[in-house]
């Protein structure tokens, strides 16, 4: 076979032999799989932070090769996040009950069950539960330690702001301000 010959036919190939590649590598990727309601992913009951309010892995990143991880809030009373930053994950949340205030960059908001904000990495957000009872389904992707970040503060005691912050930092979060209030 002539060079020119060669390297026409191997530079045509090497597409579908990456894609092939691509559309066919599932290591890491668990298979189909369901979450009853009450149960999770996350190796643990339930997952804890800001107090008493579960927050469950319906999917966990070791589910999806650290390409996605899905979590459900479940929040009893006005409750809400600091004032954060994600560096590496873009999030998105859907209501699924109650009423929440959102507030991303200069944006502020107001969502009711079946709304969804997505929320860009590295641009720093918060909520808060406006109702008594709210739930929350929400994904960062790619997954990050997300997930981590909840299961080591939830293994601390009383952790202090100081503890939450050094920790969340340490997986990819910055806390830039105080939660919001009503």
């Amino acid at each position: 076979m002539e060079r020119k010959q060669f390297l026409l036919t191997s530079l045509t190939a090497i597409p579908a032999i990456a894609f092939g590649k691509i559309a066919g590598n599932t290591s890491g990727i668990a298979p189909a799989f369901i979450v009853r309601a009450g149960s999770n992913r996350s190796g643990q009951p339930m997952m804890k932070y800001m107090g008493a309010h579960p927050n469950d892995v319906v999917i966990s990143r070791h589910d999806t090769n650290n390409q996605l991880a899905v979590f459900l809030f479940t929040g009893h009373s006005n409750i809400g996040t600091p004032l954060h930053v994600h560096y590496h994950q873009d999030e998105f949340f859907t209501v699924l009950e109650g009423k929440y205030k959102f507030v991303c960059g200069e944006m502020t908001s107001e969502l009711h069950a079946g709304d969804t904000i997505f929320l860009p990495r590295n641009i720093p957000h918060q909520w808060l539960q406006l109702s008594e009872n709210g739930r929350l389904i929400y994904a960062v992707s790619p997954a990050g330690e997300l997930e981590d970040f909840f299961k080591e503060a939830n293994d601390l005691k009383t952790p202090t702001e100081e503890e939450i912050n050094r920790l969340a930092l340490k997986h990819g979060i910055r806390h830039i301000g105080p939660p919001l209030s009503l």
